[in-house]
Protein backbone atom coordinates (compact mmCIF):
# COMPACT_ATOMS: atom_id res chain seq x y z
CA UNK A 1 0.00 0.00 0.00
CA UNK A 2 1.47 3.44 -0.90
CA UNK A 3 2.73 5.52 1.99
CA UNK A 4 1.11 8.82 2.92
CA UNK A 5 -2.49 7.74 2.33
CA UNK A 6 -5.07 8.23 5.02
CA UNK A 7 -7.74 5.65 5.82
CA UNK A 8 -10.28 7.27 3.46
CA UNK A 9 -7.86 7.13 0.51
CA UNK A 10 -7.02 3.49 1.24
CA UNK A 11 -10.69 2.54 1.26
CA UNK A 12 -11.22 4.41 -2.01
CA UNK A 13 -8.23 2.73 -3.67
CA UNK A 14 -9.37 -0.72 -2.54
CA UNK A 15 -12.92 -0.05 -3.74
CA UNK A 16 -11.69 1.14 -7.17
CA UNK A 17 -9.55 -2.00 -7.51
CA UNK A 18 -12.46 -4.26 -6.58
CA UNK A 19 -14.70 -2.46 -9.10
CA UNK A 20 -12.09 -2.90 -11.85
CA UNK A 21 -11.86 -6.63 -11.11
CA UNK A 22 -15.66 -6.90 -11.24
CA UNK A 23 -15.76 -5.14 -14.63
CA UNK A 24 -13.10 -7.51 -16.02
CA UNK A 25 -14.98 -10.56 -14.71
CA UNK A 26 -18.31 -9.38 -16.18
CA UNK A 27 -16.62 -8.65 -19.53
CA UNK A 28 -15.19 -12.16 -19.58
CA UNK A 29 -18.65 -13.64 -18.95
CA UNK A 30 -20.54 -11.48 -21.44
CA UNK A 31 -17.91 -11.75 -24.19
CA UNK A 32 -16.89 -15.43 -24.40
CA UNK A 33 -13.50 -16.17 -25.99
CA UNK A 34 -13.46 -16.81 -29.73
CA UNK A 35 -11.55 -19.65 -31.35
CA UNK A 36 -8.46 -18.25 -33.02
CA UNK A 37 -8.73 -18.07 -36.80
CA UNK A 38 -12.48 -18.93 -36.89
CA UNK A 39 -15.20 -16.43 -37.78
CA UNK A 40 -18.84 -17.40 -37.19
CA UNK A 41 -20.02 -14.82 -39.76
CA UNK A 42 -19.15 -15.35 -43.46
CA UNK A 43 -18.25 -11.72 -43.97
CA UNK A 44 -16.69 -10.50 -47.20
CA UNK A 45 -14.02 -8.83 -45.04
CA UNK A 46 -12.94 -12.05 -43.29
CA UNK A 47 -9.99 -14.11 -44.64
CA UNK A 48 -10.54 -16.82 -41.98
CA UNK A 49 -11.66 -20.39 -42.71
CA UNK A 50 -15.36 -19.57 -42.27
CA UNK A 51 -15.06 -16.10 -43.81
CA UNK A 52 -16.06 -15.16 -47.36
CA UNK A 53 -13.42 -12.75 -48.57
CA UNK A 54 -12.26 -15.27 -51.18
CA UNK A 55 -15.72 -15.52 -52.78
CA UNK A 56 -16.06 -11.74 -52.85
CA UNK A 57 -12.66 -11.22 -54.52
CA UNK A 58 -13.38 -14.08 -56.97
CA UNK A 59 -16.55 -12.35 -58.19
CA UNK A 60 -14.61 -9.15 -58.69
CA UNK A 61 -11.86 -10.93 -60.64
CA UNK A 62 -14.41 -12.71 -62.88
CA UNK A 63 -15.94 -9.42 -64.02
CA UNK A 64 -18.98 -9.21 -61.75
CA UNK A 65 -20.13 -5.78 -60.69
CA UNK A 66 -19.90 -6.59 -56.97
CA UNK A 67 -19.86 -4.22 -54.01
CA UNK A 68 -20.33 -4.39 -50.28
CA UNK A 69 -23.77 -3.15 -49.15
CA UNK A 70 -23.55 -1.09 -45.94
CA UNK A 71 -26.94 0.60 -46.10
CA UNK A 72 -30.40 -0.44 -44.87
CA UNK A 73 -32.64 -2.37 -47.27
CA UNK A 74 -34.78 0.75 -47.67
CA UNK A 75 -31.99 2.11 -49.91
CA UNK A 76 -32.03 -0.86 -52.30
CA UNK A 77 -32.51 0.07 -55.98
CA UNK A 78 -36.07 0.23 -57.28
CA UNK A 79 -35.20 -1.18 -60.70
CA UNK A 80 -33.81 -4.50 -59.45
CA UNK A 81 -34.11 -6.73 -62.51
CA UNK A 82 -30.33 -7.28 -62.69
CA UNK A 83 -29.50 -7.02 -58.96
CA UNK A 84 -28.51 -9.85 -56.59
CA UNK A 85 -28.58 -9.30 -52.81
CA UNK A 86 -26.49 -11.75 -50.77
CA UNK A 87 -27.63 -12.21 -47.16
CA UNK A 88 -24.82 -14.45 -45.96
CA UNK A 89 -25.81 -15.52 -42.43
CA UNK A 90 -27.20 -12.15 -41.25
CA UNK A 91 -26.48 -11.56 -37.56
CA UNK A 92 -29.00 -8.83 -36.74
CA UNK A 93 -32.77 -8.91 -37.08
CA UNK A 94 -34.47 -6.51 -39.51
CA UNK A 95 -37.20 -4.05 -38.65
CA UNK A 96 -40.65 -4.29 -40.21
CA UNK A 97 -39.76 -1.48 -42.61
CA UNK A 98 -36.54 -3.24 -43.66
CA UNK A 99 -38.31 -6.55 -44.19
CA UNK A 100 -40.94 -4.83 -46.33
CA UNK A 101 -38.13 -3.21 -48.37
CA UNK A 102 -36.65 -6.65 -49.13
CA UNK A 103 -40.08 -7.88 -50.25
CA UNK A 104 -40.40 -4.82 -52.49
CA UNK A 105 -36.91 -5.53 -53.89
CA UNK A 106 -38.10 -9.00 -54.87
CA UNK A 107 -41.36 -7.66 -56.31
CA UNK A 108 -39.31 -5.41 -58.60
CA UNK A 109 -37.38 -8.36 -60.03
CA UNK A 110 -34.41 -8.63 -57.68
CA UNK A 111 -32.78 -11.88 -56.61
CA UNK A 112 -31.99 -12.66 -52.97
CA UNK A 113 -29.46 -15.35 -52.05
CA UNK A 114 -29.90 -16.00 -48.32
CA UNK A 115 -28.19 -18.52 -46.05
CA UNK A 116 -29.00 -19.96 -42.64
CA UNK A 117 -32.16 -20.52 -40.61
CA UNK A 118 -32.20 -16.93 -39.35
CA UNK A 119 -32.85 -15.75 -42.91
CA UNK A 120 -36.55 -16.53 -42.42
CA UNK A 121 -36.71 -13.17 -40.59
CA UNK A 122 -35.87 -11.44 -43.90
CA UNK A 123 -37.62 -13.49 -46.56
CA UNK A 124 -41.34 -13.36 -47.39
CA UNK A 125 -43.33 -16.61 -47.12
CA UNK A 126 -40.35 -18.30 -45.43
CA UNK A 127 -40.68 -21.42 -43.28
CA UNK A 128 -38.65 -22.22 -40.19
CA UNK A 129 -36.03 -24.90 -39.67
CA UNK A 130 -33.20 -25.67 -37.28
CA UNK A 131 -29.58 -25.33 -38.35
CA UNK A 132 -27.20 -28.22 -38.03
CA UNK A 133 -24.13 -28.42 -35.84
CA UNK A 134 -21.06 -27.11 -37.68
CA UNK A 135 -18.77 -29.32 -35.54
CA UNK A 136 -20.29 -32.42 -37.15
CA UNK A 137 -18.74 -31.46 -40.47
CA UNK A 138 -20.30 -31.15 -43.91
CA UNK A 139 -22.43 -33.55 -45.90
CA UNK A 140 -22.85 -33.95 -49.65
CA UNK A 141 -26.20 -33.22 -51.23
CA UNK A 142 -27.22 -34.18 -54.77
CA UNK A 143 -29.33 -32.08 -57.13
CA UNK A 144 -32.90 -33.45 -57.00
CA UNK A 145 -34.47 -31.44 -59.82
CA UNK A 146 -33.33 -29.63 -62.98
CA UNK A 147 -32.67 -25.93 -62.52
CA UNK A 148 -30.30 -23.26 -63.88
CA UNK A 149 -28.50 -23.18 -60.50
CA UNK A 150 -27.49 -26.88 -60.73
CA UNK A 151 -25.76 -26.53 -64.14
CA UNK A 152 -22.30 -28.05 -63.78
CA UNK A 153 -22.94 -28.66 -60.07
CA UNK A 154 -24.52 -32.09 -59.61
CA UNK A 155 -23.40 -32.25 -55.98
CA UNK A 156 -22.55 -29.72 -53.27
CA UNK A 157 -21.19 -30.02 -49.71
CA UNK A 158 -22.83 -28.18 -46.85
CA UNK A 159 -23.51 -28.35 -43.13
CA UNK A 160 -26.76 -30.34 -42.97
CA UNK A 161 -29.83 -28.74 -41.33
CA UNK A 162 -32.20 -30.56 -38.97
CA UNK A 163 -35.04 -32.01 -41.08
CA UNK A 164 -35.83 -29.01 -43.28
CA UNK A 165 -39.06 -29.86 -45.08
CA UNK A 166 -40.71 -26.83 -46.77
CA UNK A 167 -44.50 -27.10 -46.63
CA UNK A 168 -45.33 -24.53 -49.30
CA UNK A 169 -45.73 -26.02 -52.80
CA UNK A 170 -44.14 -22.85 -54.22
CA UNK A 171 -40.85 -23.65 -52.49
CA UNK A 172 -38.93 -26.11 -54.68
CA UNK A 173 -36.17 -28.25 -53.18
CA UNK A 174 -33.17 -28.09 -55.53
CA UNK A 175 -30.58 -29.91 -53.36
CA UNK A 176 -31.28 -32.36 -50.58
CA UNK A 177 -31.83 -35.99 -49.68
CA UNK A 178 -34.57 -38.18 -48.27
CA UNK A 179 -34.16 -36.62 -44.80
CA UNK A 180 -33.82 -32.90 -45.39
CA UNK A 181 -33.66 -30.12 -47.93
CA UNK A 182 -30.41 -28.19 -48.41
CA UNK A 183 -31.28 -25.54 -51.02
CA UNK A 184 -34.75 -24.16 -51.72
CA UNK A 185 -35.83 -21.71 -54.41
CA UNK A 186 -39.13 -19.98 -55.11
CA UNK A 187 -40.53 -17.00 -56.98
CA UNK A 188 -41.88 -13.89 -55.30
CA UNK A 189 -43.34 -11.26 -57.58
CA UNK A 190 -40.91 -10.76 -60.43
CA UNK A 191 -37.96 -11.81 -58.29
CA UNK A 192 -36.44 -15.03 -57.05
CA UNK A 193 -35.35 -16.33 -53.64
CA UNK A 194 -32.49 -18.86 -53.39
CA UNK A 195 -32.25 -20.06 -49.81
CA UNK A 196 -29.31 -22.15 -48.60
CA UNK A 197 -29.47 -24.09 -45.35
CA UNK A 198 -25.91 -22.96 -44.50
CA UNK A 199 -23.34 -20.57 -45.99
CA UNK A 200 -20.78 -23.38 -46.47
CA UNK A 201 -20.49 -23.22 -50.30
CA UNK A 202 -19.25 -19.60 -50.28
CA UNK A 203 -16.82 -19.83 -47.34
CA UNK A 204 -13.07 -19.71 -47.87
CA UNK A 205 -12.61 -23.22 -46.53
CA UNK A 206 -15.31 -24.98 -48.55
CA UNK A 207 -15.81 -23.07 -51.80
CA UNK A 208 -13.64 -25.61 -53.68
CA UNK A 209 -15.33 -28.70 -52.21
CA UNK A 210 -17.44 -30.81 -54.59
CA UNK A 211 -19.17 -28.44 -57.02
CA UNK A 212 -19.61 -25.57 -54.54
CA UNK A 213 -17.89 -23.00 -56.77
CA UNK A 214 -20.05 -23.76 -59.81
CA UNK A 215 -23.19 -23.72 -57.68
CA UNK A 216 -22.21 -20.37 -56.14
CA UNK A 217 -21.58 -18.79 -59.56
CA UNK A 218 -24.88 -20.15 -60.91
CA UNK A 219 -26.71 -18.41 -58.07
CA UNK A 220 -25.00 -15.12 -58.98
CA UNK A 221 -26.00 -15.21 -62.65
CA UNK A 222 -23.97 -14.13 -65.68
CA UNK A 223 -20.92 -11.86 -65.11
CA UNK A 224 -21.06 -8.43 -66.69
CA UNK A 225 -24.87 -8.35 -66.50
CA UNK A 226 -25.68 -8.86 -62.82
CA UNK A 227 -24.94 -6.33 -60.08
CA UNK A 228 -24.10 -8.20 -56.86
CA UNK A 229 -24.75 -6.48 -53.52
CA UNK A 230 -22.96 -8.33 -50.70
CA UNK A 231 -24.77 -7.32 -47.53
CA UNK A 232 -22.59 -6.25 -44.60
CA UNK A 233 -25.23 -4.02 -43.03
CA UNK A 234 -26.70 -6.89 -41.02
CA UNK A 235 -23.18 -7.96 -40.02
CA UNK A 236 -22.87 -4.69 -38.09
CA UNK A 237 -20.94 -2.70 -40.72
CA UNK A 238 -23.02 0.48 -40.97
CA UNK A 239 -22.42 3.64 -42.97
CA UNK A 240 -22.22 5.84 -39.83
CA UNK A 241 -19.19 5.91 -37.55
CA UNK A 242 -21.28 5.50 -34.40
CA UNK A 243 -23.01 2.36 -35.68
CA UNK A 244 -19.60 0.94 -36.66
CA UNK A 245 -18.17 1.36 -33.15
CA UNK A 246 -21.36 -0.10 -31.64
CA UNK A 247 -20.17 -3.59 -32.62
CA UNK A 248 -16.66 -3.14 -31.20
CA UNK A 249 -15.26 -3.08 -27.63
CA UNK A 250 -14.65 0.67 -27.91
CA UNK A 251 -17.62 1.56 -25.70
CA UNK A 252 -16.43 -0.88 -23.02
CA UNK A 253 -13.02 0.76 -23.11
CA UNK A 254 -14.55 4.23 -22.80
CA UNK A 255 -16.68 3.04 -19.87
CA UNK A 256 -13.66 1.64 -18.03
CA UNK A 257 -11.71 4.82 -18.69
CA UNK A 258 -14.64 6.82 -17.30
CA UNK A 259 -14.64 4.74 -14.10
CA UNK A 260 -10.92 5.33 -13.63
CA UNK A 261 -11.38 9.06 -14.25
CA UNK A 262 -14.19 9.27 -11.69
CA UNK A 263 -12.06 7.41 -9.14
CA UNK A 264 -9.17 9.84 -9.69
CA UNK A 265 -11.53 12.81 -9.48
CA UNK A 266 -13.06 11.56 -6.24
CA UNK A 267 -9.59 10.93 -4.78
CA UNK A 268 -8.04 14.33 -5.39
CA UNK A 269 -10.91 16.80 -5.74
CA UNK A 270 -11.97 16.63 -2.11
CA UNK A 271 -8.42 17.41 -0.93
CA UNK A 272 -7.26 19.91 -3.54
CA UNK A 273 -10.48 21.85 -3.95
CA UNK A 274 -11.16 25.16 -2.15
CA UNK A 275 -12.28 24.96 1.45
CA UNK A 276 -15.64 26.61 1.94
CA UNK A 277 -17.56 27.04 5.15
CA UNK A 278 -21.07 25.60 5.07
CA UNK A 279 -23.79 28.17 4.58
CA UNK A 280 -25.72 28.62 7.83
CA UNK A 281 -28.48 31.04 8.61
CA UNK A 282 -27.62 33.61 11.26
CA UNK A 283 -29.57 33.28 14.50
CA UNK A 284 -29.68 37.08 14.66
CA UNK A 285 -32.00 37.19 11.66
CA UNK A 286 -34.99 39.45 12.40
CA UNK A 287 -37.31 36.90 10.77
CA UNK A 288 -36.17 33.99 12.89
CA UNK A 289 -38.96 34.54 15.41
CA UNK A 290 -41.53 34.85 12.63
CA UNK A 291 -40.31 31.64 10.95
CA UNK A 292 -40.29 29.77 14.23
CA UNK A 293 -43.77 30.94 15.14
CA UNK A 294 -45.09 30.07 11.67
CA UNK A 295 -43.59 26.58 11.87
CA UNK A 296 -45.12 26.14 15.30
CA UNK A 297 -48.62 27.07 14.10
CA UNK A 298 -48.21 24.88 11.02
CA UNK A 299 -47.06 21.81 12.98
CA UNK A 300 -49.83 22.22 15.56
CA UNK A 301 -52.54 22.82 12.91
CA UNK A 302 -54.03 25.75 14.87
CA UNK A 303 -54.90 28.09 12.04
CA UNK A 304 -58.02 29.20 13.91
CA UNK A 305 -55.90 30.46 16.82
CA UNK A 306 -53.70 32.51 14.49
CA UNK A 307 -56.76 34.06 12.85
CA UNK A 308 -58.27 34.77 16.25
CA UNK A 309 -55.21 36.72 17.43
CA UNK A 310 -55.14 38.93 14.35
CA UNK A 311 -58.93 39.33 14.40
CA UNK A 312 -59.09 40.42 18.08
CA UNK A 313 -56.28 42.91 17.46
CA UNK A 314 -58.11 44.38 14.47
CA UNK A 315 -61.46 44.59 16.38
CA UNK A 316 -59.78 46.39 19.24
CA UNK A 317 -58.24 49.05 16.98
CA UNK A 318 -61.37 49.42 14.81
CA UNK A 319 -63.73 49.89 17.77
CA UNK A 320 -61.43 52.53 19.23
CA UNK A 321 -61.26 54.26 15.87
CA UNK A 322 -65.06 54.24 15.54
CA UNK A 323 -65.64 54.88 19.26
CA UNK A 324 -67.83 51.82 19.62
CA UNK A 325 -68.07 49.31 22.48
CA UNK A 326 -65.62 46.45 22.35
CA UNK A 327 -68.38 43.85 22.19
CA UNK A 328 -70.16 45.41 19.20
CA UNK A 329 -71.60 43.03 16.65
CA UNK A 330 -69.80 42.60 13.32
CA UNK A 331 -72.80 44.04 11.49
CA UNK A 332 -72.58 47.23 13.55
CA UNK A 333 -68.84 47.46 12.92
CA UNK A 334 -69.30 47.07 9.17
CA UNK A 335 -72.14 49.60 9.02
CA UNK A 336 -70.24 52.16 11.10
CA UNK A 337 -67.06 51.72 9.06
CA UNK A 338 -69.06 52.27 5.90
CA UNK A 339 -70.61 55.48 7.22
CA UNK A 340 -67.52 56.99 8.87
CA UNK A 341 -64.61 55.61 6.82
CA UNK A 342 -66.23 55.20 3.43
CA UNK A 343 -65.54 51.45 3.24
CA UNK A 344 -67.80 49.04 1.39
CA UNK A 345 -70.02 47.39 3.95
CA UNK A 346 -70.59 43.98 2.29
CA UNK A 347 -66.94 42.90 1.84
CA UNK A 348 -65.98 44.05 5.33
CA UNK A 349 -68.97 42.27 6.86
CA UNK A 350 -68.06 39.08 5.00
CA UNK A 351 -64.43 39.22 6.21
CA UNK A 352 -65.36 39.93 9.81
CA UNK A 353 -67.98 37.19 9.84
CA UNK A 354 -65.55 34.60 8.45
CA UNK A 355 -62.86 35.57 10.93
CA UNK A 356 -65.22 35.43 13.86
CA UNK A 357 -66.52 32.02 12.86
CA UNK A 358 -62.97 30.72 12.39
CA UNK A 359 -61.73 32.03 15.72
CA UNK A 360 -64.75 30.74 17.68
CA UNK A 361 -65.16 27.34 16.00
CA UNK A 362 -61.72 26.02 16.94
CA UNK A 363 -61.57 24.05 13.69
CA UNK A 364 -57.85 23.20 13.11
CA UNK A 365 -58.38 23.06 9.36
CA UNK A 366 -59.79 26.47 8.47
CA UNK A 367 -60.29 27.13 4.78
CA UNK A 368 -57.99 29.85 3.36
CA UNK A 369 -56.54 31.16 6.65
CA UNK A 370 -53.78 33.11 4.89
CA UNK A 371 -56.33 35.03 2.78
CA UNK A 372 -58.34 35.99 5.87
CA UNK A 373 -55.26 37.29 7.67
CA UNK A 374 -54.20 39.17 4.53
CA UNK A 375 -57.59 40.87 4.29
CA UNK A 376 -57.39 41.95 7.93
CA UNK A 377 -53.89 43.29 7.30
CA UNK A 378 -55.12 45.27 4.28
CA UNK A 379 -57.91 46.85 6.36
CA UNK A 380 -55.36 47.64 9.06
CA UNK A 381 -53.19 49.46 6.53
CA UNK A 382 -56.20 51.50 5.45
CA UNK A 383 -56.58 52.57 9.07
CA UNK A 384 -52.92 53.67 8.88
CA UNK A 385 -52.00 51.56 11.84
CA UNK A 386 -48.23 51.63 12.25
CA UNK A 387 -45.84 51.25 15.11
CA UNK A 388 -45.02 54.64 16.67
CA UNK A 389 -41.56 55.87 15.80
CA UNK A 390 -39.01 57.19 18.31
CA UNK A 391 -40.17 60.82 18.12
CA UNK A 392 -43.77 59.81 18.80
CA UNK A 393 -42.62 57.78 21.80
CA UNK A 394 -40.65 60.73 23.16
CA UNK A 395 -43.66 63.09 22.78
CA UNK A 396 -45.77 60.61 24.65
Amino acid sequence: MPQGLDSGDRKLLIGAGALLCAVIAISAIILPPQISGVSEIPSSYSPSWNGAEGAFLLLRDMGYDVSRWKHPPTDLPRDAANDVLILAEPAQAPSEEERFAISEFLQNGGRVVATGAFANQFLPDASKFQEGDSFEGTRRFDAVMPSPIVRGAPQISMVAPENWNPVSPRQLVVYGNQDTAAVVTYRFGKGQVIWWAAPTPLTNGAILHASNLAFFLNCMGSPGRMHVLWDEYFHGVRSSLLSFFAGTPVFWGVAQFGLVFLAILATFSRRLGPIRAPATQSRLSPLEFVDTLGDLYDSAHVESAAIGIVYQRFRFILTRKLRLPGNSAVSDLAKSASQNLGWEEAPLLHTLTQCELASQSGDPHVQKPVELVQQLYDYSERLEITRPNIKERQTR
